[in-house]
């Protein structure tokens, strides 16, 4: 979330699990595929003509229609014409208005005073706020209400507009039938490799025109010990490619098998791949930070606590765990509620310690009352498998004094 925010919204950044690629409909190339090119933005450069100014008056008449005048001697029905009125600094002009341009004006609640632009090609009004010349019309303003100087120059003028969309998102329209609805059901399903072709081409075409930028996002895999050799050698091969996101992958796994395989690596990715990546070290928190995240869980969450019973449950954080301390700020929250208490205390605190154990103390648990679980692992002392030893050796003694 961090780093999304940090790269601002025109930059691309997908997010995806290692065990993801293996629940999808598609092949785990597929999968990797439509997560990278997710990753990898176009900023597609077009002009167009918009017709930009202050609207100084709208004027809408209603009248009926006879049926003469319908096709088909259909009766009549209720007809609507305008004229709309919008200036500059330097000029002003009338224009009629149809049917439709009505009801795009009613749809968007255009008013005298509003500074509106219209798109030629499209017909599409987008309003941009209220006229500096009428703020005074009203007493009270909605927060929402937005002041803009009145357009100067020409009413007529070329505009240049940014659409911002990713590879995945063109091959999807170019692929489906239904084009651009496609994005909305969901279900993609694999993509020819044709059709990307294709694509790649036309868009480094816009890109030496000077039509098109590309952008290129952030593919974050989290848990990616869980990919397999052929992920691996899939990604190892794409990183390669002119238009490769930025790829950041997380784990928590130390030296370990890689999947599907007996080999043994680091943090379970083959070497060739790693040798390809930087390696972020981290650290563990210390009091002091772990201090202050407490803080702000505490914020967030709405819970008073006690200076002496935050600076308890951060040195509990420290001994255990960061997220064990986190869930405890809940819990003694509805301990201090239920002793009608507005503040979480030293006692609230130790009283949910004792009631939630963590890793440790589980563990330890488990090794004290061993015996007393069923399924559970026993060593080669215990009394029962000293017994059952005995009487697997019995068995075979018995074996050896009936064989032949």
């Amino acid at each position: 979330m961090g780093l999304a925010h940090q790269l601002g919204e025109n930059t691309p950044f997908t997010t995806m699990s290692g065990s993801e690629v293996f629940s999808l409909e598609m092949s785990k190339t597929e999968a990797l595929t439509q997560a990278m090119r997710k990753s990898i933005g176009v900023q597609i450069l077009e002009e167009t003509e918009v017709m930009e100014g202050e609207v100084v008056e709208i004027q809408i008449d209603t009248s009926f229609a006879s049926g003469d005048n319908k096709p088909g001697g259909k009766k009549g029905g209720m007809e609507k014409t305008g004229r709309l009125t919008l200036c500059t600094t330097d000029m002003e002009t009338v224009y009629d208005l149809g049917t439709k341009m009505i009801d795009a004006l009613s749809k968007e609640k255009v008013t005298a005073g509003d500074v509106i632009t219209i798109d030629k090609a499209s017909g599409k009004i987008t309003k941009l706020g209220r006229s500096f010349s009428r703020s005074r019309d009203y007493d009270a303003m909605g927060s929402q209400t937005r002041f803009v100087q009145c357009p100067e120059g020409e009413l007529q003028k070329r505009k240049e507009v940014v659409h911002n969309v990713s590879l995945h998102e063109i091959d999807v329209i170019n692929s489906r039938q239904q084009g651009f609805l496609a994005l909305f059901a969901g279900d993609t399903g694999e993509i020819k490799s044709e059709v990307r072709e294709q694509i790649d081409a036309k868009v480094v075409e816009w890109k030496e025109e000077g039509r098109a930028k590309i952008i290129p996002g952030v593919l974050f895999i989290d848990e990616v010990h869980m990919l397999d050799m052929e992920c691996f050698s899939f990604l190892n091969r794409a990183l390669e490619s002119d238009m490769a996101p930025v790829l950041v992958i997380a784990t928590n796994r130390g030296i370990t098998n890689i999947r599907g395989t007996e080999y043994k690596s680091p943090h379970g990715i083959p070497l060739d791949l790693l040798d390809r990546l930087m390696i972020v070290s981290t650290d563990p928190y210390t009091h002091d930070e772990i201090l202050k995240i407490l803080s702000v869980r505490c914020e967030e969450e709405d819970v008073e606590m006690a200076d002496d019973a935050l600076e308890l449950l951060a040195r509990i954080g420290t001994e255990t765990s960061l997220r064990y301390a986190i869930q405890m700020v809940i819990t003694a929250s509805l301990a201090a509620e239920k002793r009608k208490s507005a503040q979480v205390e030293i006692e609230d605190i130790k009283r949910v310690y004792k009631l939630f154990v963590d890793v440790k103390r589980s563990t330890q648990y488990l090794m004290e009352y061993n015996k007393e679980y069923m399924y559970n692992e026993l060593d080669d002392n215990d009394e029962y498998a000293v017994d059952n030893g005995d009487e697997e050796a019995d068995k075979k003694e018995d074996s050896m004094e009936t064989s032949p």
